[in-house]
Protein backbone atom coordinates (compact mmCIF):
# COMPACT_ATOMS: atom_id res chain seq x y z
CA UNK A 1 0.00 0.00 0.00
CA UNK A 2 1.67 3.32 -1.12
CA UNK A 3 1.60 5.40 2.34
CA UNK A 4 0.40 8.74 0.67
CA UNK A 5 -1.15 10.41 -2.60
CA UNK A 6 -0.98 13.61 -3.38
CA UNK A 7 -3.98 15.03 -5.88
CA UNK A 8 -3.53 18.28 -6.28
CA UNK A 9 -4.52 20.72 -9.30
CA UNK A 10 -1.57 23.36 -8.46
CA UNK A 11 1.35 21.45 -9.38
CA UNK A 12 3.84 23.57 -7.60
CA UNK A 13 2.18 23.47 -4.34
CA UNK A 14 1.95 19.52 -4.93
CA UNK A 15 5.58 19.50 -5.57
CA UNK A 16 6.44 21.29 -2.65
CA UNK A 17 4.21 19.08 -0.47
CA UNK A 18 6.01 15.66 -2.22
CA UNK A 19 9.49 17.34 -1.21
CA UNK A 20 8.83 17.76 2.45
CA UNK A 21 7.35 13.81 2.64
CA UNK A 22 10.51 12.88 0.99
CA UNK A 23 11.67 14.80 3.74
CA UNK A 24 10.23 12.44 6.79
CA UNK A 25 10.65 9.06 4.42
CA UNK A 26 6.97 9.18 3.81
CA UNK A 27 5.94 7.50 0.64
CA UNK A 28 4.17 10.10 -1.97
CA UNK A 29 2.84 9.11 -5.23
CA UNK A 30 0.99 12.76 -6.99
CA UNK A 31 -2.25 12.76 -9.06
CA UNK A 32 -3.12 16.35 -11.68
CA UNK A 33 -6.84 16.19 -10.61
CA UNK A 34 -9.96 13.56 -9.29
CA UNK A 35 -10.13 11.43 -11.57
CA UNK A 36 -6.67 10.85 -11.76
CA UNK A 37 -6.29 10.08 -7.80
CA UNK A 38 -9.73 7.74 -7.81
CA UNK A 39 -7.94 5.90 -10.53
CA UNK A 40 -4.98 5.28 -8.43
CA UNK A 41 -6.66 5.18 -5.28
CA UNK A 42 -8.23 2.10 -6.54
CA UNK A 43 -6.10 0.39 -8.39
CA UNK A 44 -3.57 0.73 -4.89
CA UNK A 45 -5.03 2.21 -1.98
CA UNK A 46 -3.16 4.57 0.07
CA UNK A 47 -3.44 5.43 3.81
CA UNK A 48 -3.97 9.14 2.94
CA UNK A 49 -5.33 11.27 0.14
CA UNK A 50 -3.88 14.58 0.29
CA UNK A 51 -5.91 16.92 -1.87
CA UNK A 52 -8.05 20.80 -1.37
CA UNK A 53 -11.14 21.13 -1.65
CA UNK A 54 -11.90 22.39 -5.02
CA UNK A 55 -9.68 19.60 -6.55
CA UNK A 56 -10.61 19.93 -10.47
CA UNK A 57 -12.72 17.02 -12.33
CA UNK A 58 -14.08 15.39 -9.31
CA UNK A 59 -14.18 17.52 -6.39
CA UNK A 60 -12.38 15.92 -2.76
CA UNK A 61 -15.41 15.55 -0.72
CA UNK A 62 -17.17 13.96 -4.17
CA UNK A 63 -13.67 11.77 -3.95
CA UNK A 64 -13.98 11.06 -0.27
CA UNK A 65 -17.29 9.96 -0.47
CA UNK A 66 -16.96 7.28 -3.34
CA UNK A 67 -13.72 5.82 -1.64
CA UNK A 68 -15.13 5.33 1.75
CA UNK A 69 -18.57 3.88 0.13
CA UNK A 70 -15.56 0.86 -1.37
CA UNK A 71 -14.73 -2.07 0.53
CA UNK A 72 -11.68 -2.19 -0.63
CA UNK A 73 -10.77 1.75 0.24
CA UNK A 74 -13.00 2.62 3.24
CA UNK A 75 -10.41 2.79 5.53
CA UNK A 76 -8.49 5.50 3.46
CA UNK A 77 -7.82 8.75 5.40
CA UNK A 78 -8.24 12.47 4.23
CA UNK A 79 -6.14 15.50 4.71
CA UNK A 80 -8.46 18.07 2.68
CA UNK A 81 -6.63 21.93 2.14
CA UNK A 82 -9.11 24.89 2.03
CA UNK A 83 -12.79 24.99 3.05
CA UNK A 84 -15.61 22.91 1.98
CA UNK A 85 -17.32 23.56 -1.15
CA UNK A 86 -20.16 23.97 0.37
CA UNK A 87 -22.98 21.77 2.67
CA UNK A 88 -22.62 17.70 2.75
CA UNK A 89 -18.82 18.48 1.87
CA UNK A 90 -17.83 18.46 5.33
CA UNK A 91 -15.14 16.13 6.77
CA UNK A 92 -15.91 12.73 7.78
CA UNK A 93 -15.26 10.95 10.76
CA UNK A 94 -11.08 10.37 10.38
CA UNK A 95 -10.89 12.84 8.27
CA UNK A 96 -8.61 16.34 8.39
CA UNK A 97 -8.90 19.58 7.36
CA UNK A 98 -5.94 22.02 7.41
CA UNK A 99 -5.19 25.71 5.89
CA UNK A 100 -4.40 25.31 1.97
CA UNK A 101 -1.87 28.12 2.36
CA UNK A 102 -0.23 25.99 5.73
CA UNK A 103 3.81 25.50 4.95
CA UNK A 104 4.54 22.10 3.24
CA UNK A 105 6.79 21.39 6.15
CA UNK A 106 3.62 21.89 8.80
CA UNK A 107 1.72 20.02 6.07
CA UNK A 108 4.62 17.00 5.63
CA UNK A 109 3.77 16.52 9.91
CA UNK A 110 0.04 16.46 9.79
CA UNK A 111 0.38 13.88 7.35
CA UNK A 112 3.01 11.88 9.42
CA UNK A 113 0.87 12.12 12.85
CA UNK A 114 -2.14 10.87 10.81
CA UNK A 115 0.15 7.82 9.62
CA UNK A 116 1.32 7.09 13.20
CA UNK A 117 -2.56 7.12 14.42
CA UNK A 118 -3.23 5.00 11.26
CA UNK A 119 -0.29 2.14 12.43
CA UNK A 120 -1.76 2.25 15.81
CA UNK A 121 -5.04 1.07 14.81
CA UNK A 122 -3.76 -1.56 12.32
CA UNK A 123 -2.10 -2.77 15.44
CA UNK A 124 -5.62 -2.98 17.21
CA UNK A 125 -6.89 -4.57 14.31
CA UNK A 126 -4.72 -7.66 14.33
CA UNK A 127 -5.51 -8.46 18.25
CA UNK A 128 -7.42 -11.51 18.28
CA UNK A 129 -11.56 -11.31 17.83
CA UNK A 130 -11.61 -12.56 22.16
CA UNK A 131 -8.64 -10.87 23.18
CA UNK A 132 -9.28 -7.61 25.45
CA UNK A 133 -7.64 -4.58 23.85
CA UNK A 134 -6.48 -0.86 25.76
CA UNK A 135 -5.05 1.98 24.72
CA UNK A 136 -4.75 6.10 24.87
CA UNK A 137 -7.44 8.31 23.20
CA UNK A 138 -4.82 10.75 22.43
CA UNK A 139 -3.30 8.17 20.42
CA UNK A 140 -6.09 6.81 18.78
CA UNK A 141 -8.82 8.60 18.44
CA UNK A 142 -12.33 7.40 19.18
CA UNK A 143 -14.14 7.72 15.77
CA UNK A 144 -11.09 6.31 14.23
CA UNK A 145 -11.56 3.26 17.48
CA UNK A 146 -15.25 3.32 16.68
CA UNK A 147 -14.87 2.89 12.83
CA UNK A 148 -12.21 0.18 13.52
CA UNK A 149 -15.07 -1.77 15.21
CA UNK A 150 -17.48 -1.48 13.02
CA UNK A 151 -15.13 -2.41 9.83
CA UNK A 152 -14.27 -5.96 11.39
CA UNK A 153 -17.59 -5.99 13.14
CA UNK A 154 -16.67 -5.85 16.90
CA UNK A 155 -18.75 -6.82 19.44
CA UNK A 156 -18.54 -6.04 23.06
CA UNK A 157 -18.09 -2.89 25.77
CA UNK A 158 -15.70 0.01 24.86
CA UNK A 159 -15.23 1.45 28.34
CA UNK A 160 -13.68 5.23 28.55
CA UNK A 161 -12.19 6.95 31.84
CA UNK A 162 -10.38 10.31 31.54
CA UNK A 163 -9.95 13.20 34.78
CA UNK A 164 -11.58 16.53 34.42
CA UNK A 165 -9.88 19.80 35.46
CA UNK A 166 -9.86 18.98 38.77
CA UNK A 167 -8.84 15.50 38.81
CA UNK A 168 -11.81 13.62 39.17
CA UNK A 169 -12.81 10.39 37.05
CA UNK A 170 -15.27 10.61 34.34
CA UNK A 171 -16.72 7.25 32.90
CA UNK A 172 -18.31 6.13 30.22
CA UNK A 173 -19.18 3.26 27.40
CA UNK A 174 -19.93 2.50 24.41
CA UNK A 175 -21.72 -0.99 23.46
CA UNK A 176 -22.09 -2.46 20.05
CA UNK A 177 -23.46 -5.58 18.50
CA UNK A 178 -21.45 -6.74 15.24
CA UNK A 179 -19.88 -3.62 14.41
CA UNK A 180 -23.11 -1.59 15.55
CA UNK A 181 -23.38 1.14 18.45
CA UNK A 182 -26.37 -0.11 20.22
CA UNK A 183 -26.39 1.96 23.55
CA UNK A 184 -23.74 4.08 25.25
CA UNK A 185 -23.75 5.91 28.52
CA UNK A 186 -21.67 8.94 30.42
CA UNK A 187 -23.08 9.46 34.75
CA UNK A 188 -26.61 9.62 34.06
CA UNK A 189 -27.02 10.42 30.33
CA UNK A 190 -27.99 7.14 27.59
CA UNK A 191 -28.11 6.67 24.69
CA UNK A 192 -27.06 9.01 21.22
CA UNK A 193 -27.03 12.25 23.96
CA UNK A 194 -24.12 9.99 25.79
CA UNK A 195 -22.42 8.83 22.49
CA UNK A 196 -22.18 12.13 20.87
CA UNK A 197 -20.87 13.49 24.58
CA UNK A 198 -18.43 11.03 24.53
CA UNK A 199 -17.46 11.53 20.88
CA UNK A 200 -15.73 15.14 21.99
CA UNK A 201 -13.47 12.93 24.32
CA UNK A 202 -9.89 13.80 22.83
CA UNK A 203 -8.21 12.41 25.83
CA UNK A 204 -8.28 9.30 28.27
CA UNK A 205 -8.03 5.61 28.32
CA UNK A 206 -10.32 2.82 26.58
CA UNK A 207 -10.76 -0.35 27.13
CA UNK A 208 -12.52 -3.07 24.92
CA UNK A 209 -13.74 -6.03 26.28
CA UNK A 210 -15.44 -8.54 23.86
CA UNK A 211 -18.47 -9.80 25.62
CA UNK A 212 -21.77 -9.70 24.40
CA UNK A 213 -23.40 -6.28 26.06
CA UNK A 214 -26.13 -6.79 28.22
CA UNK A 215 -27.77 -3.72 27.65
CA UNK A 216 -31.02 -2.41 25.88
CA UNK A 217 -30.41 -1.58 22.42
CA UNK A 218 -31.31 2.38 22.24
CA UNK A 219 -29.60 2.72 18.98
CA UNK A 220 -30.34 1.82 16.03
CA UNK A 221 -28.31 4.42 13.43
CA UNK A 222 -25.91 3.23 11.08
CA UNK A 223 -22.60 4.00 12.59
CA UNK A 224 -21.18 6.22 9.85
CA UNK A 225 -24.55 8.62 9.99
CA UNK A 226 -23.58 8.81 13.90
CA UNK A 227 -20.17 9.56 13.76
CA UNK A 228 -21.27 12.11 11.17
CA UNK A 229 -23.90 13.89 13.41
CA UNK A 230 -21.30 13.69 16.24
CA UNK A 231 -18.37 15.05 14.70
CA UNK A 232 -21.07 17.76 12.85
CA UNK A 233 -22.31 19.32 16.21
CA UNK A 234 -19.00 18.85 17.69
CA UNK A 235 -17.36 21.27 14.79
CA UNK A 236 -20.47 23.54 15.14
CA UNK A 237 -20.22 23.87 18.47
CA UNK A 238 -16.63 24.57 18.22
CA UNK A 239 -17.42 27.57 15.86
CA UNK A 240 -19.83 28.78 17.94
CA UNK A 241 -17.70 29.06 20.88
CA UNK A 242 -18.75 32.06 23.30
CA UNK A 243 -22.11 32.53 22.00
CA UNK A 244 -23.29 29.47 23.56
CA UNK A 245 -24.43 29.56 27.20
CA UNK A 246 -21.73 28.84 29.80
CA UNK A 247 -22.49 25.09 31.94
CA UNK A 248 -22.45 27.22 34.99
CA UNK A 249 -24.85 30.53 33.79
CA UNK A 250 -28.36 31.36 35.50
CA UNK A 251 -31.03 30.57 33.10
CA UNK A 252 -34.93 31.48 33.53
CA UNK A 253 -38.11 32.10 31.54
CA UNK A 254 -38.45 35.99 30.74
CA UNK A 255 -42.79 35.16 30.02
CA UNK A 256 -45.37 33.15 31.80
CA UNK A 257 -45.27 29.78 31.06
CA UNK A 258 -49.30 29.98 29.96
CA UNK A 259 -47.99 32.81 27.34
CA UNK A 260 -45.91 30.20 25.58
CA UNK A 261 -46.88 28.84 22.46
CA UNK A 262 -48.63 25.96 21.99
CA UNK A 263 -46.95 24.64 18.71
CA UNK A 264 -43.45 24.09 18.88
CA UNK A 265 -40.59 22.15 17.86
CA UNK A 266 -40.52 19.05 20.22
CA UNK A 267 -36.67 20.23 21.59
CA UNK A 268 -38.30 23.60 22.03
CA UNK A 269 -40.96 22.18 24.24
CA UNK A 270 -39.00 19.73 25.85
CA UNK A 271 -36.66 22.46 26.89
CA UNK A 272 -39.37 24.91 28.03
CA UNK A 273 -40.71 22.31 30.32
CA UNK A 274 -37.14 22.29 31.56
CA UNK A 275 -36.87 25.75 32.76
CA UNK A 276 -39.99 25.24 34.93
CA UNK A 277 -37.72 23.15 36.97
CA UNK A 278 -34.18 23.94 36.53
CA UNK A 279 -32.40 27.41 36.58
CA UNK A 280 -29.30 26.49 35.54
CA UNK A 281 -27.91 26.19 32.02
CA UNK A 282 -26.23 22.85 33.05
CA UNK A 283 -29.33 21.21 34.71
CA UNK A 284 -31.13 21.63 31.78
CA UNK A 285 -28.78 20.12 29.40
CA UNK A 286 -28.22 17.00 31.36
CA UNK A 287 -32.14 16.34 31.92
CA UNK A 288 -32.77 17.08 27.93
CA UNK A 289 -33.18 14.09 25.90
CA UNK A 290 -31.83 15.91 22.44
CA UNK A 291 -28.06 16.59 22.34
CA UNK A 292 -25.88 19.12 24.16
CA UNK A 293 -25.62 20.94 21.13
CA UNK A 294 -29.29 21.87 20.04
CA UNK A 295 -29.83 22.26 23.75
CA UNK A 296 -27.28 24.69 23.78
CA UNK A 297 -28.41 26.22 20.50
CA UNK A 298 -32.25 26.73 21.32
CA UNK A 299 -30.80 28.21 25.00
CA UNK A 300 -29.40 30.40 22.84
CA UNK A 301 -32.20 31.39 20.06
CA UNK A 302 -34.79 31.65 23.05
CA UNK A 303 -32.74 34.62 24.91
CA UNK A 304 -32.18 36.47 20.79
CA UNK A 305 -35.89 36.41 21.01
CA UNK A 306 -36.09 37.31 24.92
CA UNK A 307 -37.89 34.82 25.84
CA UNK A 308 -35.40 33.76 28.57
CA UNK A 309 -32.71 35.66 30.33
CA UNK A 310 -29.22 33.61 30.42
CA UNK A 311 -26.81 35.46 33.02
CA UNK A 312 -23.12 33.99 33.89
CA UNK A 313 -22.59 33.54 37.85
CA UNK A 314 -22.75 30.66 40.26
CA UNK A 315 -24.96 28.98 42.97
CA UNK A 316 -25.95 31.29 45.54
CA UNK A 317 -23.54 30.45 48.45
CA UNK A 318 -25.34 27.38 50.27
CA UNK A 319 -26.29 27.78 53.49
CA UNK A 320 -24.29 26.13 56.58
CA UNK A 321 -25.18 22.56 56.55
CA UNK A 322 -27.00 21.15 59.59
CA UNK A 323 -24.76 19.69 62.25
CA UNK A 324 -25.81 16.08 62.79
CA UNK A 325 -28.40 15.70 59.82
CA UNK A 326 -26.13 14.27 57.51
CA UNK A 327 -22.58 12.46 58.00
CA UNK A 328 -19.44 12.93 56.46
CA UNK A 329 -19.47 9.66 54.62
CA UNK A 330 -23.30 10.14 53.60
CA UNK A 331 -21.45 13.59 51.93
CA UNK A 332 -18.77 12.13 50.13
CA UNK A 333 -21.14 9.61 48.53
CA UNK A 334 -23.34 12.26 47.73
CA UNK A 335 -20.37 14.31 45.83
CA UNK A 336 -19.15 10.71 44.39
CA UNK A 337 -22.57 10.16 42.87
CA UNK A 338 -22.72 13.78 40.90
CA UNK A 339 -18.98 14.07 40.08
CA UNK A 340 -19.63 10.96 38.15
CA UNK A 341 -22.09 13.11 35.67
CA UNK A 342 -20.75 16.28 35.71
CA UNK A 343 -19.21 17.17 32.74
CA UNK A 344 -15.36 18.64 32.20
CA UNK A 345 -14.72 21.65 33.87
CA UNK A 346 -18.10 22.15 35.47
CA UNK A 347 -19.36 23.68 38.79
CA UNK A 348 -20.36 21.45 41.95
CA UNK A 349 -24.37 20.79 41.62
CA UNK A 350 -26.92 19.88 43.61
CA UNK A 351 -29.35 16.21 43.61
CA UNK A 352 -33.19 16.78 42.47
CA UNK A 353 -35.01 15.13 44.54
CA UNK A 354 -38.90 14.63 43.54
CA UNK A 355 -42.11 15.19 46.14
CA UNK A 356 -45.14 14.38 45.70
CA UNK A 357 -48.35 14.36 47.83
CA UNK A 358 -51.69 12.75 47.78
CA UNK A 359 -53.19 16.05 49.58
CA UNK A 360 -51.94 19.61 49.65
CA UNK A 361 -52.26 19.36 53.69
CA UNK A 362 -49.77 16.68 53.39
CA UNK A 363 -47.36 18.72 51.04
CA UNK A 364 -47.87 21.87 53.76
CA UNK A 365 -46.83 19.80 56.89
CA UNK A 366 -43.93 17.85 55.08
CA UNK A 367 -42.58 21.90 54.20
CA UNK A 368 -43.13 22.60 57.52
CA UNK A 369 -41.12 19.81 58.78
CA UNK A 370 -38.27 20.70 56.41
CA UNK A 371 -38.44 24.66 57.44
CA UNK A 372 -37.18 23.69 60.80
CA UNK A 373 -33.97 21.72 59.23
CA UNK A 374 -30.82 23.13 59.84
CA UNK A 375 -29.72 25.60 56.51
CA UNK A 376 -33.10 24.64 55.12
CA UNK A 377 -34.01 27.44 52.15
CA UNK A 378 -37.55 27.31 51.17
CA UNK A 379 -38.57 29.13 47.48
CA UNK A 380 -41.28 30.88 46.18
CA UNK A 381 -44.97 29.92 46.92
CA UNK A 382 -43.44 27.68 49.70
CA UNK A 383 -41.72 30.15 51.48
CA UNK A 384 -44.54 31.74 51.89
CA UNK A 385 -46.93 28.60 52.05
CA UNK A 386 -48.94 29.99 49.18
CA UNK A 387 -48.46 27.18 46.92
CA UNK A 388 -51.06 25.56 45.43
CA UNK A 389 -51.29 21.40 44.33
CA UNK A 390 -50.73 22.19 40.91
CA UNK A 391 -47.05 24.23 41.20
CA UNK A 392 -44.52 22.53 39.45
CA UNK A 393 -41.75 24.03 40.92
CA UNK A 394 -38.93 24.22 43.31
CA UNK A 395 -39.85 23.87 47.14
CA UNK A 396 -36.39 24.53 48.65
CA UNK A 397 -33.01 23.97 49.05
CA UNK A 398 -31.40 21.57 51.81
CA UNK A 399 -27.75 21.92 52.16
CA UNK A 400 -25.90 18.40 52.58
CA UNK A 401 -21.96 19.88 52.84
CA UNK A 402 -20.58 23.27 51.98
CA UNK A 403 -21.17 22.97 47.97
CA UNK A 404 -23.61 20.17 47.52
CA UNK A 405 -27.41 20.22 48.32
CA UNK A 406 -30.85 18.57 48.05
CA UNK A 407 -32.64 20.53 45.87
CA UNK A 408 -36.46 19.51 46.62
CA UNK A 409 -38.92 19.95 43.53
CA UNK A 410 -42.38 19.44 43.73
CA UNK A 411 -44.48 17.80 40.84
CA UNK A 412 -48.39 17.63 40.71
CA UNK A 413 -50.03 14.90 40.59
CA UNK A 414 -52.67 16.05 38.13
CA UNK A 415 -53.31 13.91 35.29
CA UNK A 416 -52.74 17.07 33.22
CA UNK A 417 -49.03 16.77 34.04
CA UNK A 418 -48.91 13.35 33.03
CA UNK A 419 -46.49 14.14 29.94
CA UNK A 420 -44.39 15.65 32.42
CA UNK A 421 -43.66 13.19 34.58
CA UNK A 422 -41.28 11.08 33.11
CA UNK A 423 -38.94 13.86 32.30
CA UNK A 424 -39.02 15.45 35.52
CA UNK A 425 -37.95 12.46 36.68
CA UNK A 426 -35.34 11.38 35.01
CA UNK A 427 -31.89 12.35 36.50
CA UNK A 428 -33.80 12.25 39.92
CA UNK A 429 -31.70 11.34 43.03
CA UNK A 430 -35.37 10.27 43.92
CA UNK A 431 -38.91 10.49 45.07
CA UNK A 432 -40.62 11.01 48.10
CA UNK A 433 -44.32 9.67 47.82
CA UNK A 434 -45.99 11.79 50.84
CA UNK A 435 -49.12 9.65 52.15
CA UNK A 436 -51.73 10.51 55.13
CA UNK A 437 -55.23 8.94 56.66
CA UNK A 438 -56.27 5.95 55.25
CA UNK A 439 -53.14 4.52 53.20
CA UNK A 440 -55.30 2.52 50.63
CA UNK A 441 -56.90 5.72 49.59
CA UNK A 442 -54.25 7.88 49.74
CA UNK A 443 -51.87 5.19 47.33
CA UNK A 444 -55.03 4.78 44.95
CA UNK A 445 -54.48 8.81 44.17
CA UNK A 446 -50.92 8.67 43.79
CA UNK A 447 -50.79 5.61 42.01
CA UNK A 448 -50.89 6.77 38.56
CA UNK A 449 -47.77 9.35 39.19
CA UNK A 450 -46.05 6.39 41.04
CA UNK A 451 -46.19 4.11 38.38
CA UNK A 452 -45.03 6.60 35.70
CA UNK A 453 -42.07 7.67 37.83
CA UNK A 454 -41.19 3.86 38.79
CA UNK A 455 -40.64 3.29 34.89
CA UNK A 456 -37.94 5.82 34.97
CA UNK A 457 -34.39 4.73 34.43
CA UNK A 458 -32.49 3.84 38.03
CA UNK A 459 -35.69 4.75 39.81
CA UNK A 460 -35.84 4.95 43.65
CA UNK A 461 -39.20 5.76 44.97
CA UNK A 462 -39.66 6.47 49.25
CA UNK A 463 -43.38 6.68 50.59
CA UNK A 464 -43.52 8.62 53.93
CA UNK A 465 -46.81 8.09 55.70
CA UNK A 466 -47.33 11.25 57.72
CA UNK A 467 -49.13 10.41 61.30
CA UNK A 468 -50.84 13.04 63.36
CA UNK A 469 -50.52 12.60 66.76
CA UNK A 470 -52.20 9.68 68.12
CA UNK A 471 -52.46 8.29 64.75
CA UNK A 472 -50.80 4.51 63.40
CA UNK A 473 -51.39 3.11 60.34
CA UNK A 474 -53.26 -0.02 60.31
CA UNK A 475 -51.05 -3.17 59.33
CA UNK A 476 -53.58 -4.54 57.77
CA UNK A 477 -53.30 -1.74 55.91
CA UNK A 478 -49.87 -2.19 54.92
CA UNK A 479 -50.28 -5.75 53.95
CA UNK A 480 -52.64 -5.12 51.36
CA UNK A 481 -50.73 -2.61 49.93
CA UNK A 482 -47.18 -4.34 49.99
CA UNK A 483 -47.04 -4.24 46.02
CA UNK A 484 -46.66 -0.39 46.40
CA UNK A 485 -45.09 -0.26 49.67
CA UNK A 486 -42.00 -2.20 50.18
CA UNK A 487 -39.84 -2.44 53.57
CA UNK A 488 -37.28 -0.37 51.76
CA UNK A 489 -39.03 2.56 50.90
CA UNK A 490 -41.58 2.92 53.73
CA UNK A 491 -40.90 5.50 56.36
CA UNK A 492 -43.46 6.63 59.15
CA UNK A 493 -43.31 10.22 60.23
CA UNK A 494 -44.96 11.67 63.33
CA UNK A 495 -45.40 15.20 62.50
CA UNK A 496 -46.72 15.99 66.10
CA UNK A 497 -44.29 14.28 68.29
CA UNK A 498 -43.37 16.69 69.55
CA UNK A 499 -39.72 15.92 68.25
CA UNK A 500 -37.45 18.07 66.01
CA UNK A 501 -38.01 18.45 62.25
CA UNK A 502 -34.13 16.62 62.60
CA UNK A 503 -34.97 13.57 64.29
CA UNK A 504 -38.33 12.88 62.43
CA UNK A 505 -37.04 13.42 58.89
CA UNK A 506 -33.11 11.95 59.34
CA UNK A 507 -33.63 8.29 58.12
CA UNK A 508 -35.43 8.97 55.24
CA UNK A 509 -33.40 11.65 54.20
CA UNK A 510 -30.26 9.56 55.17
CA UNK A 511 -32.13 6.46 52.95
CA UNK A 512 -32.37 9.26 50.16
CA UNK A 513 -28.84 9.92 49.64
CA UNK A 514 -26.75 7.08 48.04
Amino acid sequence: MSAVLIADGEATRAKRIEEACAGLSIDTRTAAHGAGALEMALAEPPDVVVAPFDLPLIDAAKLADILHTNPRTQAVRFLFLGRPLGPGAEPGPGDETAPAELEPRELAHRIEAMLSRLARLDEVAEVEDDAHVSGRLKQIALPDLLQLFGTNAKTGTLELERSDSQGRSERGAIHLDAGNVVQASTGAVEGEKALFRLLAWSEGTFAFSPRKPDVSHEIDKPLRALLMEGMRQIDESNRAGRSLPAADAHVALRVKSTDLPNMVHPLTQEVLLLLEIYSQVQDVVDHCSFPDYQVLRTLHTLMERGMVEIRRGSHAPPSRPGQGLFTAAQARRLGDYLDASRPRGAPACDAKLLLVSARREATADFVRLLRGLPGARLEGAFAGGTFEASDLSTVGRLPVDDTRGLQIVHVPIDPAYAPIWPLAGHGALGVVVLLEGRVAEASAVVGPIVAALRDVPRARIFHAILLRKGERPLPDELRENVALLDEASLFLVPIESGKGASQVLRPLLSRVLP
